[in-house]
């Protein structure tokens, strides 16, 4: 039973974790709002334009997800700075994290403008390469507002100004869904740009993102962005090996889930609608935990840097336990209305049919997807960012995928075997990920020494 200190520490702590967690977890929805936004327009295209969306979004988020986790050690940095109360510090973390922020703009629009002409390699359709190619060319230039903005959030985030990323990213819906109306069908008198015209809205929105970000950062921040930084090659170095192994291990994650995405292809039609329905589902309820797990990583830093471990251990398990609890309720709904929930989605029977079996599948790992992802984001709130990179490694690719790739192919599970097998590895990194939490927690150096 736990302790009446520790048991007092967590109710004081819950209603600290919400306060940073809910605008955050906003955002996220936000994400994955507007594609459904685009895809609803887009599909009133045609078949085409929609397959090369698909297409040219899945090529600019492996770049994008890259660029986005190489900011991710701004959350420990700034709120550590923000405990210790080092004004200064912070102001120095904040310059140099959009210093980085614009290095990697350069380097990874040039990377998509480059690589974006030569689409056609993939062996897709004529008249979908075409489609794909023209949308990520304008598609590309979205890349730096995004990766600006991604930089002031994570410090927004790390001083505890969570309500205005929110507030930005649903208006951004707003102006995105317009945008689209306007450019993808032509509405309002605008030119129907088609898949082009989905591209174009969705840069107007990222610029929008951004814009709100830098006006709420100069009238209520100004005093920071004002502070002449003193540049450190040390200080841009110590962020960057703070963010690579961040950002590899999301772009690992993201990659296994494209490499099932393509082996579910291989077995039919409707292995891969199945697979696509259910994906979108369960990325959606994965919004939540994820919102959560960067306020405990908040969190955790923030005790980190005033020095107290028992808050700092209380952080970091009520954030995971938090993120495991929201995802039971969710796994209690796929298992209760699995066939109405893929029913918003597709009508063909075959289809159902199967999401809906995967939704079983799907029900099993969400607690443990809610785990790994938040005792992540505790790791990172330490500084520890290398060792969710390898146990992402080691779960994903070297058990989960072999395991999945065995079922539906050396025995005959189809998209079934290869969904319990994304499940083997999301059970295996919560476990790896909750013992390094305990052992880290416990040993983790703070910051004002002693």
């Amino acid at each position: 039973m736990l302790s009446p200190s520790v048991a007092a520490l967590t109710r004081e702590e819950v209603p600290r974790l919400w306060k940073l967690a809910w605008p955050v977890v906003l955002g996220e929805l936000g994400w994955q709002a507007m594609s459904l936004v685009d895809t609803f327009f887009v599909g009133r295209v045609g078949p085409e334009a929609l397959a090369g969306v698909s297409v040219g979004s899945a090529i600019f988020f492996v770049v994008v997800i890259f660029g986005t986790g190489m900011l991710l050690g701004l959350d420990f940095l700034v709120a550590r700075a923000v405990g210790a109360n080092r004004a200064d510090e912070v102001a120095g973390h904040l310059w140099h994290g959009l210093a980085l922020a614009g290095l990697l703009s350069v380097v990874l629009t040039a990377i998509v403008v480059t690589a974006t002409p030569h689409i056609d390699l993939l062996g897709l359709d004529v008249a979908v390469a075409t489609v794909a190619s023209d949308y990520l060319g304008v598609l590309s230039w979205s890349l730096p507002p995004l990766l600006f903005f991604n930089a002031l959030r994570r410090f927004l985030q790390a001083v505890g100004a969570v309500r205005i990323v929110g507030f930005a990213m649903v208006v951004a819906n707003v102006v995105n869904a317009v945008a689209d109306w306007a450019l993808v069908l032509g509405g309002g008198g605008a030119p129907a740009l088609g898949a082009v015209g989905a591209a174009w809205a969705t840069f107007a929105s990222r610029v929008f993102m951004l814009a709100v970000l830098v006006a709420y950062c100069w009238r209520f921040h100004g005093d920071l962005l004002r502070v002449r930084p003193s540049w450190s090659p040390q200080r841009l170095r110590e962020l960057a090996v703070l963010g690579w192994p961040a950002a590899v291990q999301l772009t690992l994650e993201v990659g296994v889930f494209a490499t099932v995405t393509a082996l579910a292809g291989r077995i039919g039609a409707v292995a891969a609608a199945s697979h696509h329905v259910v994906l979108n589902i369960a990325a959606f309820s994965f919004m939540v935990p994820l919102g959560i797990s960067a306020a405990g990583a908040v969190r955790v830093g923030y005790e980190v840097g005033r020095g107290d471990r028992r808050r700092t251990e209380v952080a970091g398990w009520t954030a995971i336990a938090t993120g495991g609890a929201v995802m039971a309720g969710f796994a209690g709904l796929y298992l209760a209305v699995p066939a109405m929930l893929v029913g918003v989605f597709t009508t063909d029977p075959a289809v159902r049919d199967t999401a809906a079996a995967l939704m079983l599948v799907a029900a099993v790992f969400q607690l443990f997807d809610g785990v790994q992802v938040v005792a992540a984001g505790a790791l990172r709130g330490l500084g520890d960012t290398r060792t969710p990179m390898a146990v992402n490694l080691i779960s994903h690719w070297a058990i989960g995928l072999p395991v999945g790739a065995s079922l539906g192919f050396v025995w005959g599970w189809g998209v079934a075997g290869l969904w319990i097998g994304l499940c083997v590895g999301l059970i295996a990194a919560a476990i790896l990920l909750t013992l390094t939490w305990m052992r880290g927690s416990a040993r983790a150096r703070l910051f004002p020494a002693g």
